[in-house]
């Protein structure tokens, strides 16, 4: 078996036959939903650009919510430890 064929996996005729039989039905199927390649890269791009802002926003809230309590905890502790410092 030659490296080319270990490397494909098959022929290369058989390879490229079966290359264009699936490139042919994603092309039909593309075409009845309307998408071209740009649609689907874009698409791909705006998923991980959604994807990377909500990742952000969670952090975000998150902190929000650690500065809230945060707001009453750090405060109270220090109370805590003033009143016990003097026993």
């Amino acid at each position: 078996m030659s490296a080319l064929t270990r490397f494909l996996g098959d022929s290369p005729l058989r390879v490229i036959l079966k290359l264009l039989v699936v490139s042919f039905l994603v092309g039909l199927v593309m075409n009845a939903f309307g998408w071209s390649p740009m649609d689907v890269f874009y698409a791909i791009r705006r998923f991980f650009t959604d994807l990377w802002n909500l990742g952000f926003h969670a952090i975000d809230r998150f902190l929000g919510y650690i500065l809230l309590g945060a707001a009453i905890v750090v405060p109270a502790f220090i109370l805590l430890r003033i009143a016990n410092y003097r026993k």
